[in-house]
């Protein structure tokens, strides 16, 4: 049987296009599906909140299961390990095959990471969260790695370390970045970091590419083997490997390539939002991904509906940056300006808790 529609993954887009719909009042056409590994959808924004003891996990994550309902989709359990996109035929880790007459991707990216591994380090990846949640709540009944390390000098990195040494207190934190820290922020945010960073005892390593683990040692060509017991991948966005062979239109560094309506450049019947996506002046980030939602919703129910015309997202050129540091107040950046306070921290977490309960509402 052909499903009429198949969204994969639970990421930002999907969550707040299905919002929208049950909002509206629209219902997917009969046999539509949302698949995802897990009952529920964690918001990125605050995670490191959960980490840094400032959250609980019930309020961090959203249950998808009450909005599936309310849409008229079928949540199924499953992760895509290989599309077929000529003939939208999508094959799950269980085997399971699925196809559709219309296919929405918002899947997430992985974890780039060294290229040597000998298995001697325990290594997380910051996304899917559940895996780093799981392994912190380990730590947090049966003891801290002495030496942990976050690869990645972005947002991502930064809040995990600052979260991380709040709440492991007996952890020894080391952020190894291959470029300069907060790269893609002003300059005045990465010296308010490194500063923070060496008040909390965080060790900074930049302009080190890790390009092997071995030995329970970090090895790079710039600086001497550096000891861990666990490795945290924050290391920004790669492609999934079902994506190289999907024959889907691809950028050159390996992500979907789509159309500002969303469409894939290749196949307009799949659509794809998020950082499984490649769209010219859109950064792979929380707050692009949320405001796709809009566009994608009303693009998907469009396609069902078979109208022709449909809406084109357009990235805003600049948006606010709002980075919590695990104490009272929180990093703000906007367009070449930084400043830390206690009102950042406010704004940030008044956005957070206004987000989740628009998603979180029956």
């Amino acid at each position: 049987m052909t499903a009429p529609l198949i969204m994969v993954g639970a990421g930002h887009a999907h969550l707040v296009a299905l919002r929208g719909w049950a909002e509206q009042g629209y219902r997917a056409p009969p046999g539509s599906v949302l698949i995802s590994p897990e009952p529920f959808a964690w918001y990125s924004g605050m995670m490191p909140g959960l980490l840094a003891g400032r959250w609980r996990a019930e309020q961090c994550r959203i249950e998808l299961a009450p909005l599936c309902r309310a849409t008229g989709m079928t949540l199924s359990s499953g992760q895509l390990v290989r599309l077929e996109a000529d003939a939208r035929l999508l094959t799950l880790a269980s085997g399971e095959q699925l196809r559709t007459e219309l296919l929405s991707l918002n899947s997430g990216a992985a974890n780039p990471a060294p290229a040597q591994n000998d298995g001697s380090l325990t290594v997380i990846g910051a996304k899917p969260f559940g895996d780093l949640q799981q392994h912190w709540m380990h730590w947090r009944r049966s003891g801290s790695p002495a030496r942990l390390a976050i690869l990645g000098g972005g947002a991502a990195a930064v809040e995990l370390a600052l979260a991380l040494q709040q709440s492991l207190s007996t952890c020894q934190i080391l952020v190894l970045c291959a470029n300069r820290l907060l790269g893609g922020h002003p300059p005045r945010a990465a010296r308010l970091i490194r500063s923070l960073f060496h008040r909390r005892n965080i060790e900074l390593h930049e302009g080190v590419t890790v390009t092997a683990i071995r030995n329970g040692c970090l090895q790079s060509a710039s600086t001497p083997p550096l000891a861990a017991e666990a490795v945290i991948l924050a290391t920004g966005a790669a492609p999934a490997v079902w994506q190289a062979d999907s024959n889907l239109a691809t950028d050159p560094a390996g992500f979907i390539q789509i159309a500002d309506t969303l469409q894939s450049q290749s196949h307009p019947r799949i659509f794809a939002s998020g950082d499984c996506a490649a769209l010219a002046d859109c950064p792979r980030s929380g707050v692009y991904a949320v405001r796709q939602g809009p566009v994608l919703g009303a693009n998907l129910r469009a396609t069902l509906d078979k109208q022709s015309s449909l809406q084109h997202y357009q990235p805003q050129p600049r948006a606010l940056a709002l980075l919590a540091t695990a104490d009272d107040q929180a990093l703000a950046c906007y367009g070449p300006l930084a400043l830390r306070s206690r009102a950042a921290l406010m704004l940030k977490d008044r956005l957070d808790t206004r987000f989740m309960r628009s998603l979180q509402r029956d």
